[in-house]
């Protein structure tokens, strides 16, 4: 990083309603080794470089989040917790909204609780370096693309193909502006993450960085055995 000092803000998202975890409770508050996932996430983004995190709850879970999370953890760098929206990035728009004056913006899927300081600053440091980054890893896996009748149309080069993880990285006027674009155009269709409204509204590149293969996101219940299984990793080093 720069010698002149650039504040560094994220915005972790927890607004998700969960719907492949099959649980009454919403998978950012069901408990990993002792705690709420999301506790988890954002202990790491509290130890990180991180300056200011903003933490996006679903409508009406805002106090939960303040007592339970913020308040019964310790936390001080969450600057504030914010209302999301219906869709992933009506919650993103929101979160760069209460993040302005920031230099930088990392933005972090709350149900990624094995983020470690390391990812965090590396996604830090690619984001003043390139402007725009996600971190990612190459696929393990060939990939079939599959025609409308489910059968095998083409297979792509291994190579070339990465899984996207969070968090993914920008400069603060760079994102902020795609978004306010996106909303503006309202072309909602097939937006998945930040790095698409980036590369969708603007010129800029988009750059891959290494994350890691246990930065996994939470998405079914055999994802909660092995997150408690890395965070305890973690935790150890």
């Amino acid at each position: 990083m720069n010698d002149q000092k650039k504040k560094i803000c994220a915005v972790v998202l927890s607004a998700g309603r969960g719907r492949r975890m099959e649980s009454v409770i919403q998978k950012q508050y069901m408990c990993l080794n002792g705690k709420p996932m999301i506790a988890h996430t954002l202990a790491a983004f509290e130890r990180s470089c991180v300056d200011e995190i903003i933490l996006v709850a679903g409508a009406g879970e805002e106090e939960y989040c303040r007592k339970e999370i913020v308040e019964a953890e310790g936390f001080r760098k969450v600057k504030t917790v914010v209302t999301g929206g219906k869709e992933r990035y009506d919650s993103v728009f929101a979160g760069l909204k209460a993040a302005s004056g920031c230099d930088y913006v990392l933005i972090h899927d709350g149900a990624r609780p094995c983020v470690t300081e390391e990812i965090i600053r590396h996604a830090a440091v690619g984001a003043e370096q390139y402007g725009a980054c996600v971190v990612g890893m190459p696929v393990k896996d060939t990939i079939k693309v599959a025609d409308k009748e489910g059968y095998a149309s083409h297979t792509p080069d291994r190579s070339y193909l990465w899984m996207v993880q969070t968090p993914q990285a920008f400069s603060y006027d760079l994102v902020y502006g795609a978004y306010e674009k996106l909303f503006r155009e309202q072309e909602f269709t097939g937006v998945t993450d930040d790095a698409m409204v980036v590369e969708r509204e603007t010129s800029q590149k988009v750059k891959l960085i290494p994350g890691s293969y246990k930065n996994i996101k939470v998405t079914t219940p055999e994802d909660l055995a092995i997150a408690e299984l890395y965070l305890k990793e973690n935790a150890g080093r």
